[in-house]
């Protein structure tokens, strides 16, 4: 009798949610007690983010179930990417196979992997909640989009900390998983402004999608290079440039909204 109350829009949400909670427990159900903290460590900074910004959203709070669905579609994409990248990987190295190694390393680091991951963060947001109601200042822009990366950013985290244990889980969670905080904060940027400036959406659109992969593609090369080491540093004034820019477009979208 319940459910005949429901609409088929709540019990979808309502499914979603019970269904990502269901596979955390069963998950953490077959762990160690040392397991269960390193899978703690690895999702406490993706959720952290996730909250900041839900914070920053300071004049009109987004509806939960389209941050737990977006958060959802963001670790989703984490298995799409990972085979689209092999392939397109396999492809990269085949091509270059005969140039220096730099070469593949630069298709590998912007092409393969920050195109791809930047797309796809891209796509979920424009078709899922772009169009919706509740997308209705350009601050949500933002908001969503960086929710799509935080759950990305999560479920790559969880594989690698699982993996490489306390120590890379320590590092990444001043490093990888805010640059994908970051990156969804520019192309947000734009995207909140695309929203509503329905005669400049291509380039709008190019200009948030291209400045992901830009800052992607740069800090994956200059974190896996190994030509000169001290490149690697230019990784961390990324980063720090990043953070800057970030909290900057954050405020310009704060200051414009319409509910303030």
């Amino acid at each position: 009798m319940f459910l005949r109350h429901l609409s088929s829009n709540t019990l979808f949400h309502l499914l979603i949610y019970s269904s990502i909670h269901l596979l955390i427990f069963t998950y953490l159900y077959t762990m160690t007690v040392m397991q269960i903290l390193l899978f703690l460590l690895a999702i406490f900074p993706g959720l952290f983010i996730s909250y900041l910004i839900y914070r920053m959203d300071k004049y009109e709070k987004e509806p939960w179930w389209h941050l737990v669905i977006c958060f959802a579609l963001g670790a989703a994409l984490v298995w799409v990417a990972y085979h689209t990248e092999r392939l397109l990987g396999h492809s990269a190295y085949t091509m270059t196979i005969d140039m220096p190694s730099i070469v593949f390393l630069l298709l590998d680091a912007f092409i393969v992997v920050g195109f791809t991951e930047e797309a796809l963060k891209f796509v979920a947001v424009r078709g899922y909640i772009f169009r919706g109601k509740a997308f209705n200042e350009p601050m949500d822009g933002i908001v969503y989009t960086v929710l799509v990366g935080m759950g990305f950013a999560t479920a790559e985290n969880i594989q690698y900390v699982m993996e490489g244990g306390w120590e890379t889980g320590l590092v990444r969670m001043f490093t990888a998983v805010p640059a994908h905080g970051m990156l969804a904060v520019i192309m947000g940027y734009f995207l909140g402004i695309a929203k509503f400036e329905s005669y400049d959406r291509p380039r709008l659109y190019f200009r948030g999608i291209a400045l992901a992969v830009l800052g992607h593609g740069a800090y994956d090369f200059f974190i896996l290079q190994q030509y000169y080491p001290a490149l690697g540093l230019l990784a961390l004034v990324l980063l720090i440039f990043g953070y800057r820019l970030s909290y900057k477009l954050i405020r310009l979208h704060q200051e414009e909204s319409p509910f303030k």
